[in-house]
């Protein structure tokens, strides 16, 4: 039943009693903290606040944990209080947890409790049984983060990603709303299906994929199978043209693209979309709710870098997808389509606020 609000001036004299009492006692709390009311807005502000990071200036993560998840062991990274309110950050093609090691400490030392799990095919997660179909198909990596989550007990977090990491985070979001907080999804609305993908491209369009068209060839595979080194870095500079990475960063991440089943889920998973491969059946009721496209109720913030290369949605083609609290911010500076690892600070905030959006 919603209650009707009160006018100061007609509610009953109890009522406005009490209300200046409230505002008394919180004018003397902030007295005794030695804070006018507009300081204290000023304090809230600055402790939500990122401050400046430079890209870069963290490189790794500590020892790594490990938790039988479902069909996987997950190997991920873990920054910040135990007991802290969860962030989970979920990686990219053909990218690593990496890409969050400035991020990560942004947010442990805001509070958050933050974990960056390795997707199925990186670094050291592995399958637990060798009969275990190396399935790439989207809604599976969001079972996967439900498993993961499961397995640590929580009940709930906010979820952040970009690439492949923001379309499970979508699908999480989509699917299982009461387990998501807050959602912050680089290029916004990526769920997609079978069907739809049928549909041609603009020539342009579809330039921009010949990956995956090389991927649908056995002579694709073989090749991404023989220079997965060499492909995963020309994808990064195609993504990100103005992103001037050095070798070290590169090579940080590309060690995880040496996991035993990177290529079987890579070549499945853009297999899977064009429909050249079938998806398990204990997954078809998850993408038929996925075929419908389904909107995102829980508060997102959507973000594009100005550089970005890889093909992705105009964000006036998405925005009526998220239907709960929503901003979509546009950062510029050069900024490609590794947005969290390219623009940290940017990153990091939206998380933040992700989480106070009401």
């Amino acid at each position: 039943m919603d209650t009707p609000l009160l006018n100061p001036t007609s509610a009953p004299r109890h009522c406005r009693l009490l209300a200046a009492t409230t505002l008394a006692c919180a004018m003397m709390q902030l007295g005794a903290l030695g804070l006018t009311a507009s300081q204290a807005s000023a304090a809230d502000v600055s402790a939500n606040t990122v401050g400046t990071i430079t890209p870069g200036s963290h490189t790794s993560f500590g020892a790594l944990k490990h938790v039988k998840a479902g069909l996987l062991d997950v190997s991920y990274a873990e920054v910040g209080p135990a007991d802290g309110p969860v962030v989970i950050l979920l990686h990219g093609w053909p990218y690593d947890i990496h890409s969050y090691a400035d991020v990560a400490p942004a947010l442990a030392e805001k509070g958050y409790r933050v974990l960056i799990p390795y997707a199925r095919g990186y670094g050291d997660t592995r399958f637990l049984s060798a009969k275990t179909l190396r399935n790439g198909q989207p809604c599976v990596l969001a079972s996967d983060l439900i498993d993961f989550m499961d397995a640590l007990k929580i009940k709930q977090a906010v979820l952040g990603g970009y690439d492949w990491g923001a379309r499970t985070a979508d699908i999480v979001a989509a699917l299982w709303p009461e387990r998501v907080k807050a959602l912050v999804a680089v290029s916004g609305y990526l769920i997609g299906s079978q069907e739809a993908g049928k549909t041609p491209l603009p020539p342009a369009a579809e330039l921009q994929w010949w990956y995956q068209f090389y991927f649908a060839t056995e002579r694709g595979r073989l090749g991404y199978e023989k220079n997965t080194h060499d492909f995963a870095k020309l994808i990064w500079k195609l993504a990100s043209p103005k992103w001037n990475f050095d070798d070290a960063t590169y090579e940080r991440s590309a060690a995880a693209l040496q996991n035993p089943d990177h290529v079987a889920v890579s070549i499945f998973n853009y297999r899977w979309r064009l429909g050249l491969v079938k998806g398990e059946a204990k997954y078809d009721a998850l993408e038929k709710k996925l075929a419908t496209f389904p909107s995102i109720s829980v508060p997102t913030i959507t973000l594009e870098g100005d550089a970005n290369g890889a093909p992705h949605p105009p964000a006036e083609a998405y925005a009526k997808r998220f239907t709960g609290q929503y901003e979509h911010r546009l950062i510029d500076g050069g900024v490609g389509h590794n947005l969290p690892q390219e623009a940290p600070r940017a990153f990091a905030q939206a998380v933040i606020d992700a989480d106070h959006l009401q």
